[in-house]
């Protein structure tokens, strides 16, 4: 398939999700419907996958691994590329431009620059803070939309949609209140009304396991293109993209790679932040625990195996409703399949990443929910004990396979005085999930005994605990 001729979607976040999950359904949108809707993609500091993309001509690979083997392709949708950190100004223009009608963001939650605490815009941030001191440097994905939204309104542009594709609750509408939060800083009132007016914030559900490229993974491509491809994506086969049906201004026809358009995309968002997120974290973490460097390693230990099960039957089922048309039990045991995927290759270390701003996502409205029904979400606790067992040193030494964790609370929680009690480490990373779980008492002591156990006897000892 020949490349886009034209641009008509700008996409902040060039990583491998973004290449194996809106490019691929771009790519199939093109294929049945062909239309201006090339991606204009920027990455944000690096320059690795935009060097070596610039250097195949746009083109990469996407490696669906599996079992029962491999198979690869090639999307063909970009257009360009920038490099936010190095020519902000090119990504405002591109976002001001006639022909862009859609951005889209894989960010990951740390690139939304809210507060953990509030949930709206972190104003006295310093990546911020620089953002609205320095309107033509923007730093910020949100900082970024912004000025470019601003430029858009100058020019009289017209209306554009922005798409979030990162796991955040109801991540339409928290985008839309962080722009909204960031342009009412600005002190433009114009621009709000303008906002408000012709721009479009659809709420999503994205779901492919996409891990890091491994030297492996560039083998077994070059094997079967018999080309060299520096920077091909590994993937799952599976994938899945949710989304409401409100764009300002037209969209590729997604529903051509399997997209579901629907008017209510939270019941998808909740059964997937719950039963695949919140899941995957608990098995990242224990397995971190139990010595175990790979997700499908972890979830064939007996004991994470148990973990999982029951976080999902006992703590998160009874939290919601499936959405329509969809048989939980399946849903279950192929997730389960989707952990196991060994060919996949997904490091415990990498999903353990970022749990800070994860967690809150992924757990903090299931132990709520539990919690007003009268009962202690045993392994949502253990959730939040594995994961902070995994990156505060209460010993003070780190577990096997930490140091590859990153986090933006690392610093705040490897900073804790030596002599901290377990609890005393509890309650200072409850305070990243708001004041009501802050202030559970019982939650806390739960957390705490975990820790206690996880420390002093292990892993096994803990998720034992819960019978």
């Amino acid at each position: 398939m020949a490349r886009p001729a034209q641009t008509g979607i700008v996409h902040l976040g060039l990583g491998n999700f973004h290449r194996a999950h809106q490019a691929v359904y771009t790519s199939a949108a093109m294929h049945e419907e062909p239309g201006p809707w090339g991606i204009l993609a920027a990455a944000n500091s690096s320059r690795t996958v935009v060097s070596a993309l610039a250097a195949q001509d746009l083109l990469y690979s996407v490696a669906e691994l599996s079992p029962l083997g491999v198979r690869v392709s090639i999307p063909s949708v970009h257009t360009g590329l920038l490099i936010a950190a190095e020519d902000p100004a090119a990504l405002v223009a591109a976002i001001a431009a006639p022909a862009t009608r859609v951005i889209t963001l894989t960010v990951t939650e740390s690139g939304y620059s809210y507060s953990p605490q509030t949930l709206g815009l972190a104003v006295d941030s310093a990546q911020v803070r620089h953002d609205l001191e320095n309107p033509s440097t923007p730093r910020t994905p949100i900082g970024l939309i912004a000025r470019g939204l601003h430029r858009r309104m100058l020019a009289g542009g017209s209306g554009i949609t922005v798409v979030s594709c990162d796991n955040l609750v109801s991540n339409g509408s928290r985008t839309r209140r962080l722009v909204r939060e960031f342009v009412e800083a600005m002190r433009v009132p114009a621009l709000l009304d303008w906002v408000d007016a012709h721009v479009r914030f659809p709420s999503t559900m994205a779901d492919r396991m996409v891990p890091a490229t491994t030297e492996a993974v560039r083998a077994l491509v070059s094997e079967k293109l018999r080309v060299v491809d520096a920077i091909p994506v590994p993937a799952e086969p599976f994938r899945m993209w949710v989304l409401e049906d409100n764009f300002a201004a037209g969209r590729p026809r997604w529903e051509a790679g399997g997209a579901i358009f629907t008017d209510d995309v939270g019941p998808y968002e909740v059964m997937k932040l719950r039963l695949l997120n919140g899941t995957h974290s608990l098995i990242a973490y224990l397995g971190l625990l139990a010595g175990q460097a790979f997700i499908a390693e972890a979830i064939r230990v007996p004991f994470i195996e148990e973990a999982a099960r029951r976080v999902m039957t006992e703590d998160y089922l009874p939290t919601f409703t499936a959405p329509q048309g969809i048989d939980l039990p399946s849903y279950v045991e192929e997730l389960f399949g989707r952990f196991g995927n060994a060919a996949l290759g997904h490091r415990t270390s990498e999903v353990a990443s970022d749990g800070s701003l994860k967690l809150p996502q992924r757990i903090a409205e299931s132990v709520r929910e539990n919690r007003l029904a009268g009962r202690m979400p045993d392994f949502l606790a253990l959730t939040v004990a594995a994961f902070l067992r995994c990156v505060a040193p209460l010993d003070g030494h780190l577990v096997a396979g930490a140091e590859f964790i990153t986090d933006p609370a690392l610093d705040r929680l490897r900073g804790l005085p030596v002599a901290s009690t377990s609890a005393q480490v509890a309650a200072a990373f409850l305070e990243f999930f708001g004041a009501e779980l802050a202030a559970d008492a019982e939650f806390l002591a739960r957390t705490t005994e975990f820790l206690d156990i996880l420390q002093a006897q292990g892993p096994a000892a803990a998720v034992a605990a819960t019978r």
